[in-house]
C-alpha cells in the first residue's frame, strides 16, 4: 500500500518529461550533481536555525535601531476585566448593532461604552509599533541579503542573459552550491515565516499570510524537485528585488519619517511594476511557456508550474491596481495611507465598526502604509 502510494506520487509521467526516468537522473556524469528531493529536507532544521537568528537580530540590532529612533514598545491599556464580554470577543472582535443591543442591555451598559472596551481589548492583541520595525528590519535584512546572494550568482549565468539554456539538456542540469544555498536560504526563510505566524500575535491577514507561505513552499520545492532550478533562480530574484524597497518604506513609516516613506513607497510601486509586471511575465513567464515547450515539450508538471505562474501573475496584476492608489495618494496628497491589519484603532474607529454602511476605502486613514502587510508575502510568491 505505502509503495502504491510513493509511485502514485512520484509518478515519472507527472514529474518528468517523456522518455526520461527517475533511473536516468541517478547516475550523473563524474563532476555532476542533480537535485534530490531528500536534500531539500535540510531546509527544515534551517528554519529553526533561521527563527532563531532572527529573536537575535531583533533583540541585539533592530530593537537598538528603534531605541535610537525614539521608537517605544508601549503598553496597551488593558480592557476591563468582563467575562461576558470577553466570551463574544472571543467569537467576534467586532459586534454588529444587534449584538451590541443585546449586551447593552444585558449588562446595563451604555452601547458606546461597549464599543470602547472592544476598542480597547483589540488593541490589546495588537503587536507594538517597535515589534512591528523590528520584524520589518529583520525582512529587509533577510532579502537585500538573498537578493544581493542571488544576483551575484545569476549576474555569470548564462541563462540569466538567454533564457533558453534554462531548458537546454533538460533535466540533465547540473545543481551548482550556489542554487542550492539559494534554495534552502528561501525555504527555510519561508518555513520559518509559517512557524512564527502561530508564535507571534495574529494580525487580521493571517489566513492570507499561512496560505500564501504554503504556496511559496510548494513552488520552491516543486521546482526543485524536478530540476527548474535555472529559472527557479530567475522566479526568486525577480520577487525579492522589490520587496527591499516595500520593507524600507515601512520601516520609514514606523520611524514616523513620513516623506521618505512615501518616497520609498513610491519607488517601490516602481520597481514592483518593472519586475512583476515587465520582466517577470515577458521574461521568466515567456521562457517558461514557449521556450522550454520548443525546447523541451509539454508534460504534466509543466502544465502545473504554468498554471501556478500564470495565477500569480493574476495577483500581480491586482496588487499593482492596489499599489498605484496608495503611490497616488502619496505624490499628489503627500501621504501613504494606513496599513489596516495591525495599526492602534483610534476612538473615531468606533463609527467604523458600527456602521454597515461604509465601504473599505472610507475607512482608511492618512499617516500609515496601506495593503503593504498583504503583499509582504503577496509580493513573494515564486
Amino acid at each position: 500500500m505505502t509503495s502504491s502510494i510513493s509511485d502514485w506520487i512520484w509518478s515519472e509521467r507527472f514529474w518528468l518529461p517523456e522518455n526520461v526516468t527517475w533511473a536516468d537522473l541517478e547516475q550523473p556524469p563524474p563532476g555532476v550533481e542533480y537535485p534530490r528531493i531528500r536534500h531539500i529536507l535540510y531546509a527544515l532544521p534551517l528554519a529553526v536555525i533561521v527563527f532563531l537568528l532572527r529573536l537575535l537580530f531583533e533583540r541585539l540590532v533592530a530593537k537598538p535601531c528603534a531605541h535610537i529612533l525614539q521608537i517605544q514598545s508601549g503598553v496597551p491599556r488593558q480592557a476591563q476585566s468582563n467575562a461576558v464580554l470577553e466570551k463574544v470577543f472571543q467569537s467576534k472582535a467586532c459586534p454588529d448593532a444587534r449584538q451590541l443591543e443585546g449586551l447593552s442591555k444585558q449588562l446595563d451598559w451604555d452601547e458606546r461604552k461597549i464599543q470602547r472596551w472592544f476598542r480597547v481589548r483589540r488593541n490589546q492583541d495588537r503587536p507594538s509599533v517597535q515589534k512591528k520595525f523590528c520584524e520589518s528590519m529583520w525582512r529587509l535584512t533577510f532579502y537585500l541579503g538573498i537578493f544581493i546572494y542571488g544576483i551575484r550568482h545569476l549576474w555569470v549565468s548564462p541563462w540569466m542573459w538567454d533564457t533558453r539554456k534554462c531548458w537546454y539538456n533538460y533535466p540533465f542540469q547540473h545543481q551548482s552550491s550556489e542554487q542550492f544555498i539559494y534554495y534552502t536560504a528561501e525555504l527555510a526563510f519561508y518555513w520559518s515565516l509559517m512557524f512564527s505566524q502561530f508564535i507571534d500575535v495574529k494580525r487580521k491577514d493571517f489566513i492570507i499570510m499561512l496560505v500564501h507561505h504554503l504556496a511559496t513552499i510548494f513552488l520552491i520545492t516543486f521546482s526543485y524537485a524536478n530540476n527548474m532550478l535555472r529559472v527557479g533562480t530567475l522566479v526568486m530574484c525577480v520577487h525579492d528585488a522589490s520587496d527591499i524597497f516595500l520593507e524600507a518604506a515601512k520601516l520609514a513609516n514606523y520611524a514616523k519619517y513620513q516623506r521618505l516613506c512615501d518616497g520609498l513607497f513610491v519607488v517601490f510601486s516602481i520597481s514592483f511594476f518593472f519586475t512583476r509586471l515587465v520582466i517577470y511575465p515577458f521574461w521568466v513567464v515567456y521562457s517558461v511557456l514557449v521556450e522550454s515547450w520548443e525546447i523541451v515539450g509539454p508534460y504534466q508538471s509543466w502544465w502545473l508550474l504554468n498554471g501556478l505562474l500564470l495565477v500569480l501573475q493574476t495577483l500581480h496584476i491586482i496588487w499593482f491596481y492596489l499599489i498605484t492608489r496608495i503611490a497616488i495618494k502619496a505624490i499628489f496628497k503627500g501621504k501613504v495611507s494606513k496599513d489596516d491589519r495591525s495599526d492602534v484603532e483610534s476612538s473615531s474607529d468606533e463609527e467604523i465598526y458600527s456602521s454597515s454602511s461604509k465601504t473599505p476605502s472610507q475607512t482608511l486613514k492618512p499617516r500609515n502604509i496601506s495593503h503593504t502587510g498583504n503583499l509582504n508575502g503577496g509580493a513573494h510568491d515564486h
